[in-house]
């Protein structure tokens, strides 16, 4: 299988945008990824990251398990009554092995998917994909960077790298000097920078090859 697990330092990081831009990168390198979620919530506000991601990159999306609260999704299934397993998580990965994937988690690397306490971390392993750490540009970004990727590491996953969502035009000095900091941390893994975008659109998307590096069939280069 081939592809990865884009998670994030937090909630509201930008892993769906970070998400998309991976795929649409992919398809003008000439690939045919497919987008993954394997659990949703939060469909009660109209949250819908498949679909977006569909939208903005024009890519076959899946969807497993859909809830309503915009909560941790074990809290969620655990409000609604229901049973969540690993198993049910990763029912909704039915992957075409000639198709890249690029599989979204939900909140945090130690978010629990699941009521049995399914992580992304045991998504990873079961699903043997390398993860991509979604990180926020500016102050406070770095201890949440290294706690996620200590405890990648503690946990034994392959981690692919470190992306920046939502730099701005006009940075500040904490995010300017983040960027050598967060390559630092991730050991030379810094994939790309991506903009804050005014409005997410495909033609704003259009432009991720130059805010990803060549893992993802990008130009973009830390230099």
């Amino acid at each position: 299988m081939s592809g990865w697990l884009v998670t994030g330092t937090d909630t509201g990081v930008g892993k769906t945008l970070t998400s998309a831009a991976i795929c649409t990168c992919l398809v003008a390198a000439g690939h045919e990824p497919t987008y993954v979620k394997p659990v949703q919530s939060g469909s009660a506000d109209g949250d819908d990251d498949a679909a977006d991601v569909r939208a903005l990159a024009g890519v076959p999306t899946v969807t497993g398990v859909t809830l309503g609260p915009a909560l941790a999704p074990a809290v969620a299934a655990r409000l609604a009554g229901e049973q969540l397993t690993g198993t049910d998580l990763l029912a909704a990965v039915t992957p075409d092995l000639h198709r890249p994937l690029v599989v979204e988690g939900a909140g945090g690397l130690l978010v629990e998917l699941g009521t049995d306490g399914t992580t992304i971390v045991e998504l990873a392993h079961a699903l043997e994909l390398p993860v991509v750490v979604v990180a926020r540009p500016g102050l406070g970004t770095l201890n949440h960077t290294a706690l996620t990727l200590e405890a990648a590491a503690n946990h034994r996953l392959a981690v692919a790298g470190v992306i920046i969502c939502g730099a701005t035009d006009a940075p500040d000095l904490a995010e300017q000097t983040n960027v050598a900091e967060l390559q630092r941390l991730s050991e030379g893994r810094l994939l790309g920078i991506i903009p804050h975008l005014d409005d997410v659109t495909p033609e704003a998307l259009s432009a991720a090859p130059a805010w990803l590096g060549p893992l993802f069939g990008g130009s973009w280069s830390l230099a």
